[in-house]
């Protein structure tokens, strides 16, 4: 505070001078009064910013950038406009084979669908039937050389098979729940793109409308001004006159809010000496008492360790600071009774009000002027209230806005559906990815049980179950396999054909732009769906390019080149008004009196603070009991010291009673000593603070009080040159406030109303809600889906084959000779290692 009230004192007088020197100058061109003030214009556009949605960047990108490559081989076709046309404008006119020919990737997918879904059921119930007659997956009958390496062979391609499936399920699953998560919010944003496509159709009458009411702004403005040109000259006088006021009362408040914090540091410095005092008191008895005991116990003949020095100790045990030799602060406290009386901040607050109120004063102190004058100002310009009903494509835009209404509202229940269904596919493709991460733990499973039982068949003790459960559990994962291969080759083939077509026919259009160029050429799109015609615009427009302007911000003047159907000039003209405002000014009189600058209370403050004699209290006095420490010695290590004595002491009556003054020593200190220092630092913030500050606050208020009392003298003075120097400005100041409510309405109009951002942000919104947010993990889903179904068929081949390995051989030979073999079949109890 000490800081702030020496940097405005300068300030202060600087201000003063500054005044001081331009009016001496005394100008009369016009710098006094200055040209008409800004008028502050409220927005006519709403805010109607749609924030933009991105996907943010993941593990999954580079899946989907592989999915999107496979798309771009699946459809090598160019976007089909004339399909496209066709479809939107005579619908009975599209010809199969074109639709065939435009999807002929696709069609290829779907003869390699159809028959997985007839080959490998088939397949599987030719393999159950096999397997019924013990044709098919049984086991090896006799033992050759090549056995183990077969059998190492073909558990490895399982193995590397088991993994790919892995990988591939484990990403099905993620892409499947990244699906599902994403397909709520982005149907909930569906109704939230409307409303603002419907806001931005629905308020362009209502925003043309209150731009044209805001010509009553001017109208106020000058009707004010013209009413006795009071708040005009009132306004000229009050910022010529700032330069001196307002660093008077900021000094004023300054100096108010440091009295505040002297009183309080003087009167916490008082209570905070008596409350010291009155602990002092309490305090040497009780020093005095727990010494006494103390000396009596360390001088007994049978005290063992260090006796003497905690006498020694003990000795000190007496108060070091005496706070009755501080001096007496009561003479002070008793100058500055009921101080401070006023509220200073509030003071200045009002002070600062009524001197910015002077533009109004001003007004109420001059009579009626020029009442003929308003009369006429007071009428709407008829260009201004037919400003809304001409502008084109009024009668379009509330016919847009019911049409997206019903749109919205029809929306919902169809919205729900898509959501219903979502979760019915999410639910399948849950299940069906559960079913290929079983045949993946079966894999497993039977290859660790049957690699088991491969080393314990080198035993012939050990049986010969975990090979024959290995093999087993192959099978399982085969027999689930051909169950679940129909299934899964028709979700991935549904999920395929739709989301496929969406990235190719839509998502890579519209990120290429083709879509606009498609609806930018001439008889593409129906009447019905015509932008021109819709709009009742002479010129076509070109989509593509309103849809850069609308990202831009631009607004429906720029996009729809309204310059050359709707003349805004026109309805701008107002020059009947500025026409009649010529003619003089009666005498006029601005009045000061009623800024006081500082209140009587506030004043008795200050005149208070002058001659209480806070500055020559002595503080160092206090600083030096402060310095010192409560009691001499400290009580807590004298309180360890004589635990540690209690504990060398060979006679237990004696270390007992030490023990005992040890924590009476505690006690005293925690209840007597600490309480006395929170007081000292308490008491050392005081007096720091009034040290610090008492020297400078007399000089302080002396000057603010004489800068005060100049200032009220000088301003009724000042206030009738500043009057005289701008009264002859003011014609030409009226006419500054017509001409901005044109510029403005003419900005407004041409650059602001109507700004189509919300329609570019809804196509890009559009656009990262079905391709990055839906589309991507959607096609990512039936792409890992596709690749577990179609391993499913090594899957389905090595597991056979293996299986047959992992149970028990018939015949075991004793010999690896192909002769021995082929002639005899002797058996041996030994078996061959594998």
């Amino acid at each position: 505070m000490r800081h702030a009230l020496a940097l405005l004192a300068p300030l202060l007088g600087l201000g003063l001078g500054l005044f001081l020197s331009q009016l001496a100058a005394g100008a009369t061109d016009c710098k006094s009064l200055g040209p008409a003030e800004p008028l502050t214009f409220t927005p006519a556009a709403r805010a109607r910013w749609l924030a933009p949605r991105v996907r943010a960047p993941g593990l999954l990108d580079s899946l989907y950038g592989t999915v999107h490559r496979f798309l771009s081989v699946v459809q090598l076709n160019p976007f089909p406009s004339e399909l496209v046309k066709a479809l939107l404008n005579e619908l009975a006119s599209v010809k199969v084979n074109e639709v065939v020919r435009y999807e002929a990737g696709y069609v290829v997918c779907a003869v390699v669908a159809g028959l997985y879904l007839l080959l490998v059921p088939a397949a599987g119930l030719c393999f159950c039937c096999c397997r019924r007659r013990r044709r098919c997956g049984g086991r090896v009958k006799t033992e050759h050389k090549a056995l183990a390496c077969e059998c190492a062979a073909l558990t490895v391609f399982l193995l590397l098979t088991t993994l790919l499936l892995l990988i591939g399920v484990v990403c099905a699953l993620v892409t499947n729940q990244r699906t599902h998560e994403q397909m709520g919010p982005s149907l909930e944003a569906v109704p939230e793109t409307l409303l603002s496509l419907r806001g931005l159709v629905s308020d362009v009458p209502q925003e043309l409308q209150a731009v044209a009411q805001q010509f009553s702004l001017p109208q106020e403005r000058v009707s004010e001004e013209l009413d006795g040109v009071g708040v005009s000259i009132g306004s000229a006088v009050h910022t010529q006159l700032r330069s001196a006021v307002y660093p008077l009362l900021a000094a004023v408040g300054s100096l108010g809010q440091a009295l505040q914090v002297s009183m309080h540091h003087l009167q916490a410095l008082n209570a905070t000496v008596v409350e010291l005092q009155a602990g002092q008191q309490d305090l040497e008895p009780a020093l005095q008492e727990q010494r006494d005991r103390l000396l009596q116990l360390l001088q007994e003949a049978g005290c063992q360790g260090d006796c003497a020095g905690a006498l020694s100790r003990a000795r000190a045990l007496e108060l070091g600071a005496d706070f009755s030799q501080v001096p007496s602060v009561d003479h002070v406290l008793h100058r500055l009774k009921g101080v401070p009386e006023a509220n200073f901040s509030s003071m200045v607050q009002e002070e600062n009000s009524t001197f910015n109120a002077l533009p109004t004063l001003a007004a109420m102190q001059t009579s009626s002027v020029v009442q003929e004058l308003k009369k006429a100002v007071a009428q709407q310009p008829e260009g201004l209230r037919t400003l809304a009903e001409g502008f084109p494509g009024s009668e379009a835009a509330s016919r847009w806005a019911q049409a997206l209404q019903e749109v919205e509202e029809s929306s919902r229940p169809y919205l729900q559906e898509v959501q219903r269904y979502e979760t019915y596919r999410w639910i399948v493709g849950c299940v069906l990815c559960s079913v290929v991460l079983l045949v993946a733990l079966c894999n497993l499973l039977g290859l660790n049980l049957g690699i088991w039982g491969l080393s314990a068949r080198e035993d012939p003790s050990q049986p010969e179950a975990k090979g024959e459960a290995g093999a087993h559990f192959l099978m399982a994962g085969v027999g689930l396999s051909f169950l679940f291969a129909a299934p899964l080759i028709l979700l991935v083939f549904a999920t395929f054909l739709v989301g496929g077509n969406v990235q190719t026919l839509v998502c890579q259009s519209w990120e290429s732009g083709e879509l606009f160029e498609f609806a930018d050429t001439p008889g593409n799109l129906p009447p019905s769906m015509n932008l021109t015609h819709l709009l009742g615009l002479r010129k076509n427009i070109s989509i593509h390019q309103a849809y850069r302007q609308c990202k831009e911000g631009a607004a429906l003047w720029t996009v729809l080149q309204l310059n050359d159907s709707y003349d805004l000039e026109e309805h701008l003209d107002i020059s009947q008004y500025t026409n009649k405002l010529w003619q003089e000014l009666q005498s006029l009189k601005v009045d000061t009196q009623s800024l006081d600058l500082l209140s009587s209370a506030a004043r008795r403050d200050l005149e208070a603070l002058q001659s209480s004699g806070l500055q020559r209290v002595h503080y160092p006095d206090f600083l030096v009991q402060i310095q010192r420490p409560v009691v001499k010695t400290s009580t807590e290590q004298l309180a360890q010291e004589l635990e540690g004595l209690a504990q060398a002491q060979g006679s237990s009556v004696l270390g007992q009673r030490l023990q005992e003054e040890a924590h009476g020593l505690r006690n005293l200190h925690q209840e007597k000593v600490v309480p006395q220092q929170s007081l000292v630092a308490k008491l050392n913030l005081s007096v720091r603070a009034l040290e610090s500050s008492a020297p400078n606050l007399q000089l302080e208020t002396s000057d603010v009080l004489a800068n005060v009392t100049y200032l009220k003298g000088e301003l009724p003075a000042w206030a009738t040159r500043i009057l005289r120097n701008v009264s002859e400005c003011f014609l030409a100041r009226e006419m500054g406030y017509f001409s901005q409510y044109v510029a403005w309405v003419r900005e407004e109009v041409t650059q602001r109303i109507a700004t189509c951002q919300p329609l570019s942000g809804a196509l890009d919104n559009s656009r990262v809600i079905l391709c990055d947010m839906v589309a991507d993990p959607w096609n990512a889903f039936w792409f890992c889906l596709a690749w577990c179904t179609f391993f499913l068929i090594p899957s389905i081949i090595f597991a056979v084959k293996t299986s047959k390995y992992f149970r028990p051989i018939r015949k075991r030979l004793s010999s690896t000779s192909s002769e021995e073999t082929q002639l005899f079949h002797i058996p041996r109890v030994t078996s061959l290692k594998l």
